[in-house]
């Protein structure tokens, strides 16, 4: 939980290991994304820094909706593809969002199912997160029973961690007119592995279990604040063991 609020940034966590105080840490989260932007202003194209600037402004909010695919209409009306893919690799190319495509069939290899129009973008750092969502500290260093303002938090930490594992291809999946989604997929060797992650100790998770029981081959992840254990072909891994 601290980690949601601190981040990895190296001067942030500097903060944090001296005792400098909670403020003092979201200052300095707040200095980072100024300059950000200035690099922006710097490094980018003179003609897409504003939609770089909207696609990066829109991304808390895009996470906290309970459908996370992104949706351009959230970042400008009537917003098309072609109108922020540049934006959107910029982003990409400069290592600050991660981009996480939608697969519609879980089998191997994952990548040649996967549907280019329909992804989520993540941000590197989950301190940053919470610093451009404005999220007080006690939302985030507290317990909660109902999972109340964690989820993007929690699900945005373990892509994060998955993908600083550069030969671990990371999706997710859904299927139109359907309820059933997984928060990811992964592929690891030749398994496909559906991934739940929780942001507490609340263990329901519809979607995998039906993802399981039809498909008898293959083996789950669930990451929470549970300790670690065994459930048949289902593994429950605390949240700071994601990128083990």
């Amino acid at each position: 939980r601290q980690y949601y609020y601190v981040g990895g940034m190296p001067a942030a966590v500097l903060a944090h290991v001296e005792q400098r105080g909670l403020k003092e840490v979201r200052t300095i989260q707040n200095q980072v994304l100024q300059d950000y932007r200035r690099d922006f202003s710097k490094h980018a194209p003179a003609r897409e820094v504003p939609r770089i600037n909207l696609v990066w402004d829109s991304i808390p909010a895009q996470l906290a909706k309970e459908n996370k695919k992104y949706v351009y209409g959230a970042v400008k009306k009537s917003a098309r593809a072609a109108d922020f893919e540049l934006a959107i690799q910029w982003l990409i190319d400069a290592g600050l969002v991660y981009k996480v495509n939608r697969v519609t069939t879980l089998a191997m290899p994952l990548k040649i199912h996967e549907e280019i129009s329909a992804f989520k973008l993540f941000m590197l750092d989950c301190g940053l997160l919470g610093a451009m969502s404005l999220t007080p500290p006690v939302m985030l260093l507290l317990p909660s029973t109902d999972n109340s303002g964690k989820g993007d938090f929690t699900e945005n930490f373990v892509c994060s961690q998955m993908k600083s594992l550069s030969d671990l291809p990371v999706f997710y999946y859904s299927k139109d007119n359907s309820q059933l989604e997984l928060d990811f997929v992964v592929q690891a060797d030749t398994a496909v592995c559906p991934v739940e992650v929780k942001a507490e100790e609340n263990l329901q998770s519809k979607s995998l279990k039906t993802t399981l029981s039809e498909n008898p081959d293959m083996h789950g992840l669930r990451f929470s604040m549970s300790d670690y254990r065994e459930e048949g072909r289902l593994t429950n891994v605390p949240l700071y063991g994601a990128r083990s």
